[in-house]
């Protein structure tokens, strides 16, 4: 009778081993790719946001805070010094400081990948600066010309002496420049002629001279 038992129970077991048994497979989940952009990537993007909102010096003094940084990269540094020169040459009106900008480049990445395009640019900047110089030389501009000259050079102090001792009011632009650069500032206590300028948002604002008053 064992061996009976015996004998059954192998027969069995050997039915069981050589059955096919469906097995699911075991799912592992895999973590996903972290898509979130880099630190420099949102500080190049709050750049950009700062210039389409009609704020390029605020845009500008960013770019110069990236370039500080101890532990930006070199490609980090010259995307962040190239965009600043573009600017200066742009809106920014500082013509002078986008030729010492683009000099820092070509100085310090003499092999970059936009090498070239800051040689043209500097070319281009330093052909406006000695039109520029030269005009004011010759001293045969208007009290406006003189002002929006040393504006575009970047010499916002000068153009400032200009716009006070002949009573300028200039277009909203430059108004709008001084303010953001902060010569204009919007304060009750503040004496001296005022201005009123308009912001990219709509924003009205009477602004006086800083200094003056405190």
């Amino acid at each position: 009778m064992r061996t009976l038992i015996a004998t059954s129970l192998l027969v069995l077991a050997s039915a069981c081993a050589s059955t096919d048994v469906d097995v699911p497979p075991v799912e592992v989940d895999t973590p996903p790719v972290s898509t979130q952009p880099s630190t420099f990537t949102l500080a190049m993007n709050t750049v950009e946001e700062l210039v389409e909102a009609g704020n390029e010096q605020a845009a500008i003094l960013r770019l110069e805070q990236l370039i500080g940084k101890q532990d930006a990269t070199d490609d980090e540094k010259a995307a962040a010094l190239y965009r600043m020169a573009e600017l200066k040459m742009g809106d920014g009106n500082q013509v002078w400081g986008a030729i010492e900008a683009l000099d820092e480049f070509l100085e310090t990445y003499p092999t970059h990948a936009r090498a070239s395009a800051a040689e043209e640019l500097r070319d281009y900047a330093r052909g406006e600066a000695t039109s520029l110089n030269f005009a004011l030389e010759e001293k045969g501009l208007s009290p406006t010309d003189a002002f929006k000259a040393r504006f575009r050079l970047g010499e916002h102090q000068e153009a400032a002496d200009i716009m006070l001792a002949n009573a300028l009011t200039p277009e909203n632009d430059y108004l709008l420049d001084m303010y953001q650069i902060g010569y204009l500032c919007e304060d009750a206590e503040l004496t001296g002629p005022s201005y009123r300028l308009v912001e990219p948002d709509g924003t009205d604002r009477v602004v006086r001279f800083c200094d003056f008053g405190k």
